[in-house]
């Protein structure tokens, strides 16, 4: 993730809301029946407090023709308090039990007909060193990779791990094997070599893996490969299983190489390609660098992809474009739900939500836009250097240079209500996690001090894996 200059990305909508502190309910404010809609109005603490530690009050006013029922508060999307009568307020007893860095504080009204107002919000900073939540735990799984880049956990608890020189590695009930699963020919100059890995839905049966990596022949280029685990001993390839499926463009500079690539809830193979540090590359229909690629399972191509009509060749296989070097992408499960992570150049770090013939406007856009015909992104944070006059210019305190890390986890899981159904990302030199509250679209962190982030993964069991270069590391909840 090569960073020639620097980059950010914040949907606009979002981040001005932010900026003025009241966004509309997720759910929307109610039909009144009794002729008015509450109103609401979080006076503390104020939009952009940084440094908050201990306890912190929450006051707010609030109206109604009728009459306030009562008033809820919220700290990250979870319920702290609902207060009845005048004064409303309430306290958040300790910052302690936050992770230092960004969170965002909700109130909104009620009347007795049960209509709702917008809520009105604070993004805040809570000071300290607080690198977890209370309640949380980081253990050490191994600390023996060696520039580890992206992992994917299997049904029955593996961990595949890609190693930049291009071995796959196999962490099993908590142990690094010795042994790696398949070690491919790769070139790992720069951002190239061993990229990316995915297991096919039927992996438990059919026990095929596949990989994004950088071929040196003919021509050095990226690759997407398919191997298949040996009957007699699993964690490890069948010798001679390879089988190269798609073969990308040509190569010219050793940056923006994407690499992740995971299948969908429709069983189709999603494939993320950076523009190869040319940034014309992203927008064109007559390359695939620069893009989202969507191909069945043995590498055809499908019939309902959406330039399938206007493309030949291996262009048909685009499904999403205008991006710069989507690092990394995830879908919730059990639903369609897609975020793609791109990395940025000048000023944004972006979270886009995948669409099919969506374009992402690199190079004409990065970060928040209105431009006609593009697609804005859900989420940006900005450089530490730009935009001037965060985080009042970007609505966030989070700062970075590279994104990584997309995750979501399970509906339901041992962590608390609050958590479940978040989307989580990183960043590779900001050093942090967080969590983005999906109703609510809030951004919080929830950890920090993971030095060189490369991923996130979810297990079985809800726990949280965090990749770093040299480590595997898990966050579980008691």
């Amino acid at each position: 993730m090569n960073r020639s200059t620097p980059a950010i990305a914040f949907p606009f909508p979002l981040a001005l809301a932010l900026i003025l502190g009241c966004r509309a309910s997720e759910d929307g404010p109610a039909t009144s029946p009794d002729g008015g809609i509450p109103t609401c109005t979080l006076t503390a603490p104020a939009p952009f407090a940084t440094g908050l530690t201990g306890a912190i009050l929450l006051t707010a006013t609030a109206a109604d023709d009728v009459g306030v029922a009562g008033v809820d508060f919220q700290v990250d999307g979870a319920d702290l308090a609902t207060v009845t009568s005048a004064p409303y307020q309430t306290t958040l007893p300790n910052t302690a039990a936050y992770a230092s860095g960004q969170h965002v504080f909700r109130a909104r009204s009620r009347d007795a007909a049960g209509n709702a107002s917008p809520w009105s919000q604070a993004v805040v900073s809570f000071g300290g060193a607080v690198a977890l939540p209370s309640g949380f735990n980081l253990g050490s799984v191994t600390t023996s990779l060696t520039n580890a880049t992206a992992m994917t956990v299997a049904p029955d608890g593996r961990v595949f791990i890609c190693e930049q020189g291009g071995a796959l590695r196999i962490v099993k009930a908590g142990s690094l094997l010795s042994t790696p699963f398949a070690t491919l020919g790769t070139t790992a100059t720069g951002e190239r070599g061993l990229l990316g890995v995915a297991l096919d839905p039927a992996f438990p049966s059919n026990g095929f893996v596949y990989v994004y990596y950088t071929a040196a022949t003919p021509t050095t280029h990226n690759r997407v490969s398919r191997l298949t685990a040996d009957i007699g001993n699993p964690d490890v390839a069948m010798p001679g299983s390879e089988s190269a499926l798609i073969d990308l463009p040509t190569l010219s500079a050793t940056n923006h190489n994407g690499g992740a690539l995971q299948f969908g809830p429709d069983g189709k193979l999603y494939v993320a390609t950076g523009e190869n540090a040319v940034p014309a590359n992203a927008p064109l229909l007559t390359t695939t660098l620069g893009k989202i690629l969507r191909f069945n399972a043995d590498a055809s191509i499908p019939g309902d992809n959406p330039f399938v009509a206007s493309t030949i060749g291996l262009n048909q296989a685009i499904w999403a474009r205008g991006l710069r070097n989507p690092f990394s992408f995830a879908f919730q499960p059990g639903t369609t739900l897609m975020h793609i992570n791109d990395v940025g150049q000048s000023t944004w770090e972006e979270i886009d939500t995948g669409a099919s013939g969506a374009d992402y406007g690199w190079p004409s856009t990065e970060g928040p836009t209105s431009a006609a015909g593009i697609t804005a992104p859900r989420f940006a944070y900005g450089h530490p250097s730009a935009p001037a006059g965060q985080p009042g210019s970007t609505g966030t305190f989070l700062q970075g240079l590279a994104i990584v890390g997309a995750a979501f986890d399970a509906a339901a899981s041992p962590w608390p209500s609050g958590y479940h159904g978040n989307y989580w990302f990183g960043d590779l030199t900001g050093g942090w996690v967080a969590r983005m509250h999906l109703g609510s679209g809030n951004v919080s962190t929830f950890a920090t001090g993971f030095s060189g982030l490369r991923a996130l993964a979810f297990a079985g069991d809800g726990s949280l894996y965090v990749l770093t270069a040299s480590s595997l590391q898990k966050i579980t909840h008691p």
